[in-house]
């Protein structure tokens, strides 16, 4: 049985959550994490099932989004999880070799399952998505500025 079918509405509606804040955090300036991190003050205790560490995964693509999946190559990440002392687990899974990242990613992971949540979203997530808008509205600024209009013209021939 398919795991996504057996869920409730509420336990659906928190992995999507879930899964929201963890590409958020996936995503976000190594810089702009660790110092709004900072800000926030609060460092947990926690205990490590997984340390930081370095390795790669296969990345794949799929022509026009239907066909076949290939191999597109390799890529550097870097992951880890840890544990709060009330039994949350957080996890931190980011692009590249930073630990310190994937360190304050898991960290807020587990943040986010408690009672911190709206806390860290205010202070820390909120902050990163609009970061995460202003780089995207910026790309598409780019790229319009660049646009062709191209147009049919008709010719007096029939």
């Amino acid at each position: 049985m398919n795991s996504e079918k057996s869920m409730t509405a509420g336990e659906n509606r928190n992995h999507a959550n879930r899964k929201a804040w963890m590409s958020l955090l996936a995503t976000a300036d190594a810089k702009a994490l660790q110092d709004l991190w900072q800000d926030y003050g609060c460092n947990p205790d926690h205990t490590w099932l997984r340390p930081p560490e370095v390795g790669g995964v296969m990345v794949q693509g799929r022509m026009g989004a239907s066909g076949a999946s290939f191999n597109l190559g390799e890529m550097t990440v870097t992951r880890c999880a840890l544990t709060l002392p009330d039994g949350t687990v957080g996890h931190g899974y980011v692009q590249g070799r930073s630990k310190g990242q994937a360190e304050t990613a898991a960290k807020v992971d587990a943040l986010m399952q408690t009672g911190a949540a709206e806390d860290v979203r205010r202070q820390i997530l909120s902050p990163l998505e609009a970061a995460r808008q202003a780089r995207k509205m910026s790309r598409a600024a780019k790229a319009a500025a660049t646009k062709v209009d191209f147009f049919t013209m008709v010719r007096g021939e029939d």
